[in-house]
């Protein structure tokens, strides 16, 4: 049985994102909650946390992401951060490129539901796929070493791979310098983002070209 998902209406989300933002999200968390469960694209074990694990976590990446900017998210899967980051930048262009069929057509889904007219959803593997980008994002996808060669070369001269990690993000970022480098990142930095939902921190890995 799925248990009840928490309730952030009285916390500091709201504010974070603003009115129209809020209600998307509340709109995309019901959508996952109704429909995505049951197809399988989120686990019931995650409705319990889904707006502190995945979504609040997923908006860690926003202040890393220069206004206007195109993004690519790598591994969209149930539209994190992808969906989370349209619809709370609506600013920006977002292209979610996701491999597996059956999560491509529940992001087309999404799309189609939420009006995202600032979202492209492309059914294939980072790696196959020609094009650069201003800013590409990716959660939950590789280890930092498998996820630079696959992401970095859609990242433009002068652009960032987000990359959101979880507590042993440093030492992932040591053991992938020399990947880095070889694929011509600059400079890579850990940024620790608080969250507004519980106080729980958020690392992103932020890897320039």
């Amino acid at each position: 049985m799925t248990t009840a998902p928490e309730d952030p209406s009285s916390l500091a989300v709201r504010g974070a994102v603003g009115d129209a933002s809020w209600e998307q999200l509340q709109r995309f968390s019901r959508l996952l909650i109704e429909r995505g469960e049951p197809r399988g694209v989120i686990g019931p074990r995650e409705v319990p946390r889904l707006w502190s694990r995945h979504i609040v976590n997923s908006m860690a990446v926003n202040s890393f992401i220069p206004r206007g900017a195109r993004v690519a998210d790598v591994g969209s899967g149930a539209g994190f951060p992808g969906i989370v980051v349209a619809v709370t930048r609506p600013d920006l262009h977002v292209v979610c490129i996701e491999a597996m069929e059956r999560r491509c057509a529940w992001l087309d889904d999404v799309v189609s539901e939420l009006d995202l007219r600032n979202v492209d959803v492309v059914a294939a593997r980072a790696e196959d796929v020609r094009d650069e980008f201003d800013v590409v994002t990716a959660r939950a996808v590789a280890g930092l070493d498998t996820l630079a060669r696959w992401t970095l070369p859609l990242v433009r001269r002068g652009g960032v791979l987000l990359a959101l990690k979880g507590e042993r993000a440093a030492e992932e970022v040591q053991g992938a310098g020399r990947v880095l480098r070889r694929l011509g990142a600059g400079s890579w930095e850990v940024h620790e983002v608080v969250s507004p939902l519980d106080g729980s921190v958020t690392r992103v890995v932020e890897v320039r070209r």
